[in-house]
């Protein structure tokens, strides 16, 4: 069989490889736009394929498998690589070639998964990935000797500067690929040193600018000093960057509603096309670059390689509160959104930490909550400087995801207490070098995240509106009706029959009312107030606007508006983190035990705080 006969066989190709091995970077290049994310059936972790054009012409499928440190799986991650290698997923093909990528720098970490690789007896191919770094530090590696002593093929690349990329491209069109050997009873450790210094020379090399850097990322004062700096700066860019994107989304769907409202003469239709499908699509995606941009920041710190070394900062102060330094990045996602933020927790090792995790992720205080505290706030906390320098409202906003965050924390240590959880704890951690981030592999990361929220939250978040407009628009008053049409409808019924129960919180029944629908998202509290409202036909709060009426002397009074405030940093009202919860857990019980806590917690904060704030202020 001739060697192009042989590469008409290699029709699916798997990459896999060490976190941080440049393996997504190298997928990206190889495949560009050419990719789709999805879910592996039955199970929650990403799949990632896509397709490249070999210089035959031929198209050659290729699955960017999670990154792993063995194939013996301590994670959901690690859990499929290991399937997916070995064949036993159902739902996938088997591949024809496993590409391992290693980091050339950290050869003594990283050529030990390639030997288990090795082991599996499939075809092989070792790509030797960062070697314009591995040259700056003098390190020397023979890739015909390594190619030999490993018994396949190895390619050069350096994958965030598109070299080698022809090479590997020649390779995988021209090599004639074999089953690799395994050998028998192979001490990986031992073998892995055997190859090493038959193929490769490591000098003494310091690598004075990680070492610099690390002073000052890594330093117990300096270190949280700079990274709460960061965390500010990131947090004003997502507020200050998004404001005239939103702005402009806004603009547009009102725009769309005012052009196709006329064009429908059925009052029913024009009302579900504008006031449920344009009116909720535009609630999901006004948070669209709110989410891109802090996603932006964290892929870009991810590459630099900040983002471990913040994780490793932290992992003492969160292991105290029951939770482990791998869970900073997933809290840190929380912030845009509790979804992704869910979702993240994929790459926790142990399975109460990451339990731990997803159960806590909800008390960040997301971007869907701004709208609610950026009404509340304008109408009831002046716009004073506090000790001539600071301004009153933006404290009080601070206050809030101060709270958010104390109350995760708090959480994750009665949970641990709960536990009985006494175990020692030890983060094993790589830290990569510091690195200059590649931005066409960040920019592609946005836009996969942004096409997955939209695809995973905008349906969610859209077929509950649509049902929500029903329940509030339905049964029809009848012809002889004295009241506003909201009160004879499903949502307005259950808005009375409920508000005796939040009635110590000092909510009235229209904010019981607005709590229905904004169990679909948190930010559609402000339009169902406006709605409920103008349905009740109360011209004062429509003539004065929502954040007048409410606090005038018809309106709430100060208690209700910050019993509310405090209501919306804990109540669940996501219907759609909960369904992830469902997904990422597989279980209804985890679902039932954070609804239940979190709206206790909603329930006796707001309580407190109305009771306390009607006492003093009435």
């Amino acid at each position: 069989m001739t060697s192009a006969e042989n590469a008409l066989q290699i029709n699916n190709i798997a990459l896999v490889g060490n976190p941080n091995c440049g393996k997504t970077s190298l997928f990206n290049h190889l495949t560009g736009a050419r990719q789709k994310v999805a879910n592996y059936a039955g199970v929650t972790v990403e799949r990632k394929e896509g397709f490249l054009k070999l210089p035959s012409g031929r198209q050659v499928r290729i699955l960017d498998l999670p990154g792993a440190y063995s194939l013996e799986a301590t994670s959901p991650d690690e859990a499929i690589t290991r399937a997916v290698c070995l064949g036993e997923l159902a739902s996938e093909k088997v591949p024809d070639l496993l590409v391992c990528v290693v980091d050339a720098t950290n050869l003594r970490l990283h050529l030990g998964f390639a030997l288990e690789i090795r082991q599996l007896g499939r075809p092989m191919l070792l790509v030797l990935n960062m070697m314009d770094e591995a040259k700056r530090r003098g390190i020397q590696i023979d890739s015909q000797k390594l190619a030999q002593e490993m018994g396949v093929p190895v390619v050069e690349t350096v994958a965030v500067k598109s070299s080698g990329i022809s090479d590997l491209l020649q390779t995988l069109e021209q090599a004639d690929f074999k089953p690799a050997t395994p050998l028998k009873q192979l001490d990986r450790h031992a073998e892995a040193n055997r190859i090493l210094a038959s193929a490769v020379v490591i000098p003494d090399f310091r690598d004075r600018r990680t070492e610099m850097l690390d002073r000052l990322f890594l330093h117990p004062v300096l270190g949280l000093l700079s990274l709460a700096i960061l965390m500010f700066v990131v947090f004003q860019a997502v507020f200050a960057w998004a404001a005239p994107f939103m702005d402009g989304i806004e603009a547009g769907f009102g725009w769309l509603s005012e052009v196709a409202g006329p064009y429908i003469s059925n009052d029913l239709l024009r009302s579900l096309v504008v006031d449920g499908i344009i009116a909720g699509a535009g609630g999901v995606v006004v948070f669209l670059p709110q989410i891109l941009i802090l996603f932006f920041f964290i892929l870009v710190l991810e590459e630099t390689g900040y983002l471990p070394r913040a994780a490793f900062l932290l992992d003492k102060l969160m292991f105290k509160a029951g939770l482990s330094g791998r869970a900073f990045i997933p809290l840190l996602s929380s912030f845009a959104c509790a979804i992704p933020g869910i979702m993240a927790t994929r790459t926790i090792n142990d399975p109460r930490d990451r339990l731990t995790t997803i159960m806590v992720a909800p008390l960040m205080t997301c971007s869907a909550r701004l709208p609610v505290y950026a009404l509340l706030i304008g109408a009831f906390i002046p716009a004073q400087q506090v000790w001539g320098l600071f301004n009153l409202q933006g404290l009080v906003l601070f206050a809030l995801y101060f709270a958010g965050i104390v109350s995760a924390l708090l959480v994750s240590y009665v949970i641990k207490l709960l536990r009985r959880d006494k175990s020692e704890h030890a983060l094993i951690m790589e830290l990569p070098t510091y690195r200059i981030p590649d931005f066409r592999n960040v920019l592609l990361g946005v836009y996969e995240r942004g096409m997955i929220f939209l695809k995973r939250v905008g349906g969610i978040i859209f077929a509950l509106t649509v049902i929500l407009w029903f329940l509030c628009t339905f049964p029809q008053p009848p012809v002889d009706a004295t009241m506003p049409a909201i009160d004879y409808s499903l949502a307005g019924r259950l808005g009375h029959f409920i508000q005796p129960i939040f009635a110590p919180l000092g909510f009235t029944w229209e904010i019981c009312i607005a709590l229905i629908p904004a169990m679909a998202a948190r930010e559609v509290v402000v339009a169902a107030l406006g709605t409920v409202y103008a349905m009740s036909g109360d011209e004062d709060a429509i003539a004065q606007g929502l954040g007048q009426y409410i606090t005038g002397e018809q309106g709430w009074g100060l208690a209700t508006g910050l019993a509310l405030l405090v209501w919306f940093i804990f109540a669940p009202q996501c219907l759609a983190t909960l369904a992830t919860v469902k997904r990422e857990t597989g279980s209804w019980r985890y679902v039932a035990i954070m609804t239940i806590y979190l709206f206790g917690l909603a329930y006796l904060a707001s309580l407190v705080t109305y009771q306390v704030a009607h006492y003093y202020w009435g």
